[in-house]
């Protein structure tokens, strides 16, 4: 599933590509055929996204709710328009560009107020400017579960997936079976920073890349990176392989049916 800076990448592209015209809206499969019909034609107000949820405001009470789910895409070229491939739950179609929305998990039309609704349902998002961190910190320190389970809960944090949860908790040496509520304001706030810093990177390239720069395969002769996600990371499916740091086989289990990985000697378990 796409993480949060993917979201975001996407409605700083449609904002650049179609906001402040007029959007012709479709639905060749025809499951938002009824939707597309009240919005096509107007002015798309502006493109933004809150953790994995993208919104297209068209104005007052019609805002475009897209959850891209495991298998949702989005492709783009430029004008003309192409006849449709495959199932296109939602076509949009501006002045320069066009975009066809394939398998999602949610695409639907809704009222500011359904908006506001499920956005307060989603914790704070470091990739937006209005997050409040003390938010997550707060449901966090209350919490008997692990900290690795916590960054996922995206009713505690928004936009973090399995790559940003495994190589944050590397980065600063965190057990990530470690209960939240022992997760101190201070170790917060550098995961939070930590957070802010790799997912803005993200947006910026399309990747996720974590190692810092002592660590990378250029300073370090090791062989690039071969996995179709991309990106230089610590631990993250890097399962039996060396730890760049200090050599020790990476670890995974399952932990709330998701793959986790970390090194045993990098983030010792927590005794206490």
């Amino acid at each position: 599933m796409p993480e949060g800076h993917t979201l975001h990448r996407l409605a700083q592209l449609h904002q650049h590509r179609y906001a402040g015209a007029a959007v012709e809206v479709t639905s060749p499969q025809g499951r938002f055929a009824r939707a597309a019909a009240q919005i096509d034609g107007r002015v798309l107000a502006r493109a933004e996204a809150h953790g994995k949820h993208l919104f297209h405001v068209y104005g007052p009470d019609a805002v475009v709710h897209v959850h891209l789910g495991l298998y949702g895409t989005f492709t783009e070229a430029p004008r003309p328009v192409t006849e449709p491939v495959g199932q296109v739950r939602m076509r949009m179609a501006g002045q320069t560009h066009w975009t066809d929305l394939r398998g999602p998990n949610t695409c639907e039309l809704l009222t500011d107020a359904e908006v506001e609704a499920l956005r307060n349902r989603l914790g704070p998002d470091p990739l937006r400017a209005d997050a409040e961190p003390d938010r997550a910190f707060a449901r966090l320190s209350r919490s008997r579960q692990p900290v690795a389970v916590l960054l996922l809960d995206q009713s505690v944090l928004a936009g973090v997936g399995n790559v940003y949860r495994a190589e944050v908790l590397f980065r600063h040496g965190v057990d990530p079976l470690l209960p939240g509520r022992q997760v101190s304001a201070e170790l917060w706030q550098r995961l939070w920073a930590d957070l802010v810093l790799l997912m803005r990177e993200g947006v910026r390239v399309g990747r996720i890349d974590t190692v810092r720069p002592e660590h990378t395969p250029e300073a370090t002769g090791r062989p690039p990176r071969q996995d179709r996600h991309g990106g230089e990371v610590y631990v993250y499916r890097r399962t039996g392989q060396p730890c760049l740091v200090c050599g020790t086989p990476v670890a995974t289990r399952e932990l709330a049916a998701r793959n986790l990985y970390w090194c045993p000697t990098c983030q010792p378990a927590h005794r206490g």
